[in-house]
């Protein structure tokens, strides 16, 4: 059953990787991804500020990592996703993904930030001195998420 954590709490990665991977007895691989808050293009941000609604959102989360471990093969899988204010450098979220060979693992993990990025339910607010913004989906995350697709 994979892991969903939902928390404002900042996290260690290494930590929580080492901790993922110590559960993993029969497993050739682990494979895992960090999101950190950078700068908009702008070059002025001062948060990023992250919603979301508990309870839906990791019904969602769960949905999608029970996805890509019946798809993949997987032995275990984990997301953490943060919300709340953050400011440039702090680790957003993280995924990791287990399984016997290593290209299921990949496959799975960039799998995951892929849906992490365009249809999870959390919504992100950039906060510069010039005030909020809410931010938009963009064409290349559609894109990287449509080659998902089953046929």
């Amino acid at each position: 059953m994979p892991e969903i954590v939902v928390q404002a709490e900042t996290f260690d990665m290494g930590e929580m990787l080492n901790r993922f991977a110590a559960r993993q007895d029969n497993a050739g691989a682990v494979v895992s991804f960090s999101g950190i808050v950078r700068d908009v293009a702008t070059g002025d941000l001062d948060a990023m500020e992250i919603e979301h609604y508990p309870g839906m959102t990791e019904k969602a989360l769960s949905k999608i990592a029970q996805e890509a471990m019946d798809r993949w093969s997987l032995t275990d899988a984990f997301i953490l996703h943060r919300f709340g204010r953050m400011g440039q450098g702090e680790t957003i979220m993280m995924v990791a993904t287990a399984s016997r060979h290593r290209a299921d693992a990949f496959a799975a993990a960039e799998f995951l930030m892929d849906y992490l990025k365009s249809r999870a339910p959390f919504w992100k607010k950039e906060v510069t001195p010039d005030g909020a913004a809410w931010v938009a989906a963009r064409d290349e995350d559609e894109d990287a998420l449509a080659r998902w697709q089953k046929p």
